[in-house]
């Protein structure tokens, strides 16, 4: 993402210009923006014309449109955003008031105006801006017979590709048929990773599975590089890391990330401390109960005693669409950082924010135990029963 110009008055109210490069750039937009904003850019419009003998044409034109942001949609697959509102300056083209669809596009600058400028959405214009925070880490997640290519990058875990093969069962003597499969499997695995990952940018790929699956894969993968002199796969072998995980489903690249190999290789990306900060949250909930809340109320309350170490919030809850919800989230944020302690934004495309999203999307790990809340606690659930 490009910063263009950064207008903001004392009471942060004002307006920003982005350029956005990349297909990520467009969750940072989609993030950024929400109900009530004002958004310029540049959109193309159908246009009705009378011409002197009376017949009515139509023409696209390219005009320039200021919007009052109502709806905003997001296709996270494509990386593409809409976004439905009504104009409100004058326009040749459109009427004031007259409804219209921007669809925001890479290398398309815009400007976002808001009447009020939050300490996240600021920081994540800065986070969007830093080239340093971009997608450096590839996933093979895979099983006999299924496997997922996937994009770790700091905002998303993006899905590039899903590889099924139906592989029959090993028969006594005679396994040709799941051999042929296998391989079949293997390579297409093969072509969908030279494919989707660019090794220009990406420092390291996961290969994880149950089994022996990865090793058999990575076996046949080099072997057939050697065999067709792939200089692609073989100058980048060395990035490629075997790892262990459950299934060959997308949800087991969690397990991958929390392998201490990847973590000591991946130390200094933004996913890997998620998935260790929700780890060790997971941890102190199962042996020190007292040190780790979730829920907004637990943990505004442990956030009072100032005992929050590290706070856990998903991304989602700043999309809310009441104002003094999202209101209360930042102010929490804020206040713990203040505190000193250490804030952990999660991205709810990442699959660590998928799973913070179903403990209510905040969590907290405590610096000390705070009993009596715990103790609150028991006593409104057992209220509810």
């Amino acid at each position: 993402m490009k910063l263009v110009r950064k207008d903001l008055e004392k009471d942060n109210a004002g307006q920003v210009t982005l350029i956005p490069e990349e297909p990520e750039d467009m969750w940072h937009t989609y993030n950024l923006l929400q109900v009530g904003d004002s958004l310029r850019a540049s959109t193309i419009r159908k246009v009705q014309t009378e011409s002197a003998t009376g017949s009515v044409g139509s023409n696209r034109v390219r005009t320039t449109l200021t919007l009052c942001v109502e709806a905003i949609d997001f296709d996270s697959q494509a990386c593409q955003l809409r976004v439905k509102g009504t104009n409100i300056q004058e326009n040749e083209y459109v009427k004031m008031g007259a409804y219209h669809t921007i669809e925001l596009e890479p290398n398309r600058q815009f400007t976002l105006a808001k009447k009020q400028w939050d300490s996240v959405v600021l920081e994540r214009i800065e986070q969007a801006c830093d080239p340093a925070w971009s997608a450096d880490v590839a996933a093979v997640v895979m099983q006999e017979g299924l496997a997922h290519v996937c994009l770790v990058t700091p905002s998303m875990t993006l899905t590039r590709a899903k590889v099924e093969v139906n592989i029959p069962r090993k028969r006594k003597g005679n396994c040709s048929q799941h051999d042929r499969a296998l391989e079949r499997f293997y390579e297409q695995v093969m072509q969908a990773i030279q494919r989707h990952i660019n090794f220009e940018v990406v420092k390291c790929v996961l290969v994880a599975s149950p089994g022996f699956v990865r090793e058999q894969f990575c076996d046949y993968m080099f072997q057939q590089a050697v065999k067709t002199d792939n200089k692609l796969l073989l100058e980048n072998r060395s990035k490629f890391l075997q790892v262990h995980s459950s299934s060959g489903h997308k949800y087991a690249l969690k397990e991958a990330l929390c392998d201490p190999a990847v973590t000591s290789r991946l130390s200094d990306t933004k996913a890997a401390g998620e998935v260790k900060a929700l780890d060790d949250f997971y941890k102190m909930l199962q042996h020190e109960p007292d040190r780790a809340f979730y829920g907004l109320k637990h943990v505004e309350k442990a956030n009072e005693a100032m005992a929050i170490d590290t706070l856990l919030i998903s991304d989602e809850l700043f999309r809310h669409q009441d104002v003094a919800t999202r209101a209360r989230y930042v102010k929490l944020v804020d206040s713990v950082r203040e505190n000193m302690g250490t804030v952990r934004i999660f991205s709810s495309l990442h699959v660590s924010g998928e799973q913070l999203g179903q403990l209510t999307g905040v969590a907290a790990i405590l610096r000390f135990p705070v009993a009596e809340l715990s103790d609150q606690e028991d006593e409104s659930s057992s209220e509810d029963d």
